[in-house]
């Protein structure tokens, strides 16, 4: 395993981050697919055993369902200050009036929630889920810099916005003298590249650590097009295919190109897709979601691929710009 800088800090991770959204309560929220603790627990070991320090999980994962989980395994097969535990807030609870978002009130509960459900003392990495329209920035700035100086949280980090929304936030927390964000989690992968317009830039030019959700978008890079693939997850994730609604055609060509490459190559295409992920400025450690235990085997694999030029030109030719998805 290869280990990086979460971009200006002293924080060490892999370039992995096990995404832990398939962990939680089958039925409960709307992760209908999701694993049993029984089922998930494996993955976590794996993860652990292949030198992945670094695990990202939400509050409403399974409402709660999925930090318990992740909590749990990371007691059992690892020492706590040999992990980063990621974790995110702002999307809704519960239905009830501040159930969800941003403000002050609902950071200051969601937090101790988490930490209750982690099982831990502190969050090493605490993510806002996505903007707030409803709560001024200010707002929310100042709660989160109030958690980390609580010690509940080591570091703070935004996930997918617009670049002017990261910027403001980023401005508002300096001009304050408030802890500024760290990370941007974003999704990236070949069919879906337009943060390279202008969130990738931002980060880069404001060390920031870039790290990709959904890098084989949603399993439609790891296989052939038109197939729907073998997990209940494929069949099942209604907000995934949300994502991938326009650009068909195009999509589709994409897809074969990574086919191409990988035959090549004589390796799965989920190498060949992640690997150009790990090669794009400034990423530091995609996401990645596993269901089934080669999904890890191909990951940790991926690191080892350096894609040349011509590869890299060959499966970026056919894409057209997308419509901007995911920011709320």
């Amino acid at each position: 395993m290869d280990y990086i800088r979460l971009g200006n800090t002293g924080l060490t991770v892999s370039r992995l981050c096990l995404g832990c959204l398939a962990y939680g309560t089958p039925g409960v929220g709307p992760q209908t697919w999701s694993l049993s603790e029984e089922e998930s627990r494996p993955f976590i070991k794996k993860a652990l055993d292949a030198g992945i320090n670094f695990f990202d999980t939400a509050n409403t994962y399974s409402l709660g369902a999925s930090e318990e989980i992740v909590g749990r395994a990371l007691k059992d097969f690892a020492q706590r200050e040999d992990v980063v535990i990621a974790t995110k807030v702002g999307l809704p609870m519960r239905s009830a009036p501040n159930g969800g978002g941003l403000s002050r009130k609902a950071i200051m509960a969601e937090a101790d929630a988490s930490l209750r459900r982690l099982g831990t003392d502190y969050i090493d990495l605490y993510q806002i889920h996505r903007w707030d329209y409803t709560t001024p920035i200010e707002e929310t700035m100042e709660a989160l810099h109030d958690v980390v100086k609580a010690g509940k949280a080591r570091y703070i980090g935004g996930s997918s916005m617009f670049a002017w929304q990261f910027s403001k936030a980023l401005h508002v927390a300096r001009m304050n003298g408030w802890t500024p964000f760290v990370s941007m989690q974003n999704q990236l992968n070949l069919l879906y590249r337009e943060e390279e317009r202008e969130m990738l830039p931002l980060c880069e030019d404001q060390k920031i650590g870039v790290l990709p959700w959904s890098p084989l978008a949603r399993g439609r890079l790891s296989r052939a097009p038109g197939n729907a693939g073998d997990s209940a997850r494929a069949d099942q994730d209604s907000y995934g295919n949300s994502l991938f609604k326009d650009s068909v055609v195009a999509d589709r060509k994409v897809v074969e190109a990574v086919g191409l490459v990988a035959e090549r190559r004589g390796v799965p295409q989920a190498q060949i897709a992640l690997a150009w992920v790990l090669q794009k400025k400034p990423v530091t450690a995609p996401i990645v979601g596993a269901t089934k235990l080669r999904h890890l085997d191909d990951a940790v694999n991926a690191i080892s691929i350096q894609l040349d030029q011509k590869e890299l030109k060959e499966l970026e030719a056919a894409y057209i710009p997308h419509n901007v998805t995911a920011f709320s």
